[in-house]
């Protein structure tokens, strides 16, 4: 659900205005006058979430209902832990619901996180080899979703970002494969831009549906959208010779 926007009679937003500093580029005002007046950036401050990613999250399991109470959560690149905010709560990690499954909650990124109640977090870089098996140690099994709202470090040509970004992606889907139960849900940011044919193909193979969905928290000058993959049809069992 969006934040709430001022409505009534003989009342009006008023933007503020940023006044550029000595020192500061123009596109650190226009980045800072943004903040000042993005509706869920103060909606994530009055409701405790460490940043307006959560909202993000919650728009999508709000459509596709993939954190449900017991679910078994993964969250790559977890920093700085909204999306783990949102996770707890949802797939009741902290078994708080009466009468509902407790879920668990794992976020694993490359620098330390500061705590969250309900959810285990871990220094771990996914890409390092026998991630996964370590991943499904902590978790004591498989997991229902895994979750990545990570992008790569920004180089500043458009064409670059945007071919780091989907690599990660997708290198977050086979990660995926390996740690995903039957019927489990991968969600992922992408950007839009014409190199993610590989990326949706990919997915078609290995989930039973594959949606691209852009929702209302993320800025509409991002080309940033969502790929939400359900159904994974597991893993093709190896041929014994």
């Amino acid at each position: 659900m969006p934040p709430k926007k001022s409505s009534g009679r003989g009342q009006r937003d008023l933007k503020v205005k940023v006044k550029t500093a000595r020192g500061r580029k123009l596109s650190s005002t226009r980045w800072l006058e943004r903040q000042l007046n993005d509706p869920y950036v103060a909606a994530a401050r009055r409701e405790g979430y460490r940043g307006r990613a959560a909202f993000k999250l919650i728009e999508l399991d709000d459509k596709y209902r993939f954190l449900v109470p017991g679910a078994r959560v993964v969250d790559l690149g977890c920093a700085p832990g909204g999306w783990l905010q949102v996770a707890v709560k949802r797939v009741n990690a902290l078994g708080d619901k009466p009468g509902k499954r407790q879920g668990f909650v794992l976020g694993v990124d490359l620098q330390e996180v500061e705590p969250l109640a309900g959810a285990e977090t871990h220094v771990l870089d996914f890409l390092a080899e026998g991630a996964e098996e370590q991943v499904k140690t902590w978790l004591g099994g498989g997991a229902d979703v895994v979750m990545s709202d990570m992008a790569a470090a920004a180089s500043g040509h458009k064409q670059t970002d945007h071919l780091r970004i989907m690599a990660l992606c997708e290198a977050a889907a086979y990660f995926a494969f390996d740690v995903l139960e039957p019927g489990g849900t991968f969600v992922a940011k992408v950007l839009a831009g014409g190199a993610e044919g590989t990326l949706q193909q990919l997915l078609k193979q290995n989930f039973q549906k594959v949606a691209n969905v852009k929702p209302p928290a993320s800025r509409a000058d991002s080309s940033e959208k969502y790929v939400v993959a359900t159904g994974f049809r597991g893993r093709p069992e190896t041929e014994t010779p």
